[in-house]
């Protein structure tokens, strides 16, 4: 059985994530720790594996309070920068214990990612839409922001030129944000939980990839296989492609 603690239980992932695990037959749900709890050893209960789903203001200091327990720590919360991941990447290595960050546990929209990597080299346009609630606090979301900027490596590689665009005056920002090169509008819009569209276009034909997450149980899955699986992973590592074997 792996020990485990869920931080911001009361949330909507949350509840979603305490459930999973109390209904799993190899996992132990020992700890559930508010938001405005303190992270401790004591409160972590004898955990062997955290799981964060709190706010990007918060996070950072949740996981090193983790790694100083001796905890290992699976992360959906987005909004991380290249610095703290700096940070939390050096903590891990020295305390010896994993960090997994995943922008999305979804099955789908991780291999969605992947498919834009391996067709962005083929195509001339690339553009992402995100729909997500209107209570999301982030935009454009951590998975879009993290396909944008995986299409742009790929298609450095492969030599690619810039997205063609012929826009000259965008006063209102109707283009969407730049993420390197790679232009994504972010919808909010009651009734939608987490969708994603990767629009890939050449002359005379279309590729689209959509990810559709209907309900907060599609992301329960990779939660649980990051669970399961970060223990053997010392370090930072960030996506469930690399736990998935994809990466």
């Amino acid at each position: 059985m792996i020990r485990v603690a869920v931080i911001g239980a009361a949330g909507r992932m949350g509840t979603a994530v305490s459930q999973a695990v109390r209904e799993a037959d190899d996992l132990d749900l020992v700890a559930q720790i508010g938001i405005e709890d303190a992270i401790t050893a004591s409160s972590l209960d004898g955990a062997q594996v955290a799981v964060d789903f709190t706010a990007p203001e918060a996070t950072e200091a949740n996981v090193h309070a983790c790694l100083d327990a001796g905890v290992d720590v699976v992360v959906g919360t987005t909004g991380w920068t290249p610095e703290a991941l700096d940070r939390v990447g050096t903590h891990a290595s020295q305390s010896g214990h994993g960090v997994l960050i995943a922008p999305n546990f979804a099955m789908s929209a991780v291999l969605a990612t992947r498919f834009a990597a391996l067709a962005a080299p083929f195509f001339e346009s690339v553009e992402i839409i995100e729909m997500h609630h209107p209570d999301k606090l982030d935009a454009p979301s951590g998975t879009a922001l993290a396909t944008a900027q995986v299409v742009a490596e790929e298609r450095r590689r492969a030599g690619r030129g810039a997205v063609p665009d012929a826009t000259q005056t965008d006063p209102l920002g109707a283009r969407g944000a730049d993420v390197e090169g790679i232009h994504v509008h972010a919808v909010r819009l009651r009734g939608l939980t987490a969708h994603e569209e990767i629009l890939l276009g050449n002359r005379g034909e279309q590729l689209v990839l959509r990810t559709d997450s209907f309900d907060r149980s599609s992301f329960m899955p990779g939660v649980l296989l990051a669970v399961r699986a970060i223990g053997a992973h010392p370090g930072l590592t960030v996506g469930l492609d690399e736990i998935m074997g994809i990466g």
